[in-house]
């Protein structure tokens, strides 16, 4: 019998690990494809349950991905002062994220595709944060100063920058949805950390991701 290698296995078990689901479609063609999918919220218990699962990788020129990115976009855009939202707030379990830069002209708005932190600094900032999920809390947190980061566009063309002050605290506050970790249960969990104080937040206390 032929052996066949065990890369191309990998490879092969990597690529279908990342297409999508059949309820996975159903959800992100639901309606009509250039509005706002609905944001799950924590007092829903199913969608608690989805806001607490891992999120894996997702195959970046599905055509399908390139709509739930259009429609998460319209969901960031349907809320009072959001400044970025991940996948599994609109109940898709997959790692996409949008995220406002305001580390550049304009503070556009920005999609990250499987995205990556590779490194992060030791240096942390303390600040305000709340979540478009987790209706009336908000609490201060520490983030990495400075992060590097990695992703991939709808093209499949892979990434590497640098990103630091706010808008590296939203980048990690968004990629810590795709882990399934939730600012309201990430309090309790640094509670005995100390970090030195960097005041990198410029938006108001208004400010949801």
């Amino acid at each position: 019998m032929k052996k066949i290698p065990f890369l191309f296995i990998f490879f092969i078990g990597f690529i279908n690990a990342q297409k999508l689901a059949s309820n996975e479609i159903s959800l992100i063609n639901q309606g009509d494809i250039t509005t706002a999918l609905p944001i799950y919220q924590t007092t829903d218990s199913h969608q608690h349950k989805t806001l607490l699962n891992l999120s894996t990788e997702i195959d970046p020129v599905d055509a399908n991905t390139a709509t739930l990115v259009k429609r998460m976009k319209e969901s960031l855009l349907s809320t009072d002062g959001g400044v970025g939202i991940a996948a599994p707030q609109v109940g898709i379990n997959r790692k996409v994220i949008w995220v406002q830069r305001f580390d550049k002209e304009g503070n556009p708005l920005e999609y990250f595709i499987n995205p990556v932190i590779v490194w992060r600094s030791e240096l942390q900032n303390l600040g305000p944060e709340g979540d478009l999920s987790i209706p009336e809390f908000r609490d201060q947190f520490y983030r990495s100063k400075v992060i590097q980061l990695e992703y991939v566009d709808l093209k499949g063309q892979k990434y590497s920058e640098i990103v630091e002050g706010f808008t590296a605290v939203i980048f990690q506050h968004e990629i810590d949805h795709l882990f399934g970790i939730l600012i309201s249960d990430k309090k309790e969990k640094e509670k005995n950390d100390s970090y030195q104080k960097v005041d990198a937040f410029k938006k108001s206390d208004s400010t949801t991701r």
